[in-house]
């Protein structure tokens, strides 16, 4: 039954078709003719779709001041009404591993250090399908995230993906009064399935901020990582052009220190940033002039007052943080689909701009003790998409 095609008049088709990834996964055990039906490409690149909604996310704790990986990984499914944990959601590897980035149901994570011989994986946890990919000679702050679109790339023959390294280095600038200066910049590594190799490019992008949190966002087939300066680097792989453009909030413009972190929904990206003047949704509505708009507001005290079980003082306790080093009483992690993920003191949440409410995913009786210096977060859509020839 590989590789047949099917028609969009075909009723069973249609109608299966329609269903959620989820869904289908747990139906295709029903018979041999159901499994061979939904596991097959064609049936798969029908099935695809832009509205599958967030399934859940990845949660994984990271050392403060050592260079040891710390190995478990948590799975909040976020449909449930109460509090569940998966931590065997990707035991189906070889070994444990450390979250990269995720994208149209694909995970992309690497080897825990320390390891003599690093891995990357590519795998997708619902139908619990890998590929392995050589860790190149790059340095172990590199960056590195997925590339993965089925609605741009077709998955009728193989599973096309690639993977983009980012990593800062120095570089020789301009010289003024015969003194050399150096400034910053990001040179990144491309890796193609189809060829099975990394190549440098000869894109380099000068920046002289860090990458910050949220990293390897992909919107419309191209890469943003967030930084801590106001800025967002932006990778068109396909191109190899790389640009930067800027925050619509600078932090320069608020008397205490903000957080915030970059998402995706329906092919846009969005800005999430809690300071001060409330909680604000920001979508970008032009890639190459910095174009913003406000998507939704909420000022502190509405957001109290819609969630007074959870929240007390948030005015008092977001103006009060004057330096990065002092931890963020609330925190925006990620965004995906109208949902941008919070930790509220020691509890993780997820809040719907739609509502105006928080749903506690996370809480602290479950949460590591160094689950507040800042973790890993991916959000995950479920898909069906295979990972075998």
């Amino acid at each position: 039954m590989k590789g047949r095609w099917f028609s969009d008049n075909d009723i069973p088709i249609n109608v299966l078709s329609r269903l959620s990834a989820r869904a289908l996964h747990r139906l295709k055990y029903v018979s041999k003719e159901w499994y061979d039906l939904i596991s097959d490409r064609s049936f798969i690149r029908l099935q695809l779709k832009k509205t599958e909604s967030v399934s859940g996310l990845f949660f994984q704790e990271v050392y403060r001041w050592s260079d040891k990986d710390i190995e478990s990984i948590s799975y909040i499914p976020i449909e449930l009404e109460s509090v569940k944990v998966w931590n065997n959601i990707l035991s189906f590897l070889p070994e444990n591993v450390v979250i990269l980035s995720s994208n149209n149901g694909l995970i992309c994570c690497r080897s825990c250090f320390p390891t003599p011989t690093p891995i990357i994986y590519v795998c997708n946890p619902l139908i619990k399908q890998w590929t392995p990919v050589k860790w190149p000679n790059l340095p172990r702050s590199s960056s590195i995230s997925l590339a993965f679109d089925p609605f741009l790339n077709p998955i009728d023959a193989s599973t096309d993906f690639t993977l983009v390294s980012v990593c800062a280095t120095e570089t020789e600038a301009n010289k003024e009064e015969e003194k050399e200066e150096e400034e910053s910049c990001f040179v990144l590594d491309i890796y193609s399935s189809k060829t099975g190799l990394w190549r440098r490019s000869q894109e380099c992008c000068k920046c002289n901020y860090n990458l910050a949190k949220n990293k390897g966002i992909l919107v419309a087939g191209i890469l943003h990582w967030l930084t801590d300066g106001d800025q967002i680097l932006m990778f068109d792989p396909n191109n190899e052009i790389s640009w930067l453009i800027t925050v619509p909030v600078p932090a320069s413009q608020l008397s205490s220190i903000p957080e915030m972190c970059i998402g995706e929904s329906q092919d846009k990206l969005y800005y999430v940033i809690i300071s001060e003047d409330g909680l604000q949704l920001w979508v970008l509505e032009d890639h190459f002039t910095s174009q913003w708009n406000l998507k939704c507001f909420t000022s502190l005290e509405e957001l109290e007052k819609k969630n007074s079980k959870v929240l007390y003082d948030i005015p008092k306790k977001v103006g009060s943080r004057l330096c990065k080093d002092m931890l963020s009483w609330i925190d925006p992690l990620a965004f995906k689909d109208g949902i941008v993920f919070l930790k509220v003191s020691a509890n993780i949440y997820s809040y719907q701009f739609e509502t105006g409410k928080l749903k506690i995913l996370y809480d602290a009786k479950t949460l590591g003790p160094k689950s507040m210096h800042s973790p890993i977060i991916a959000t995950y859509t479920m898909s069906l998409v295979p990972l075998d020839e």
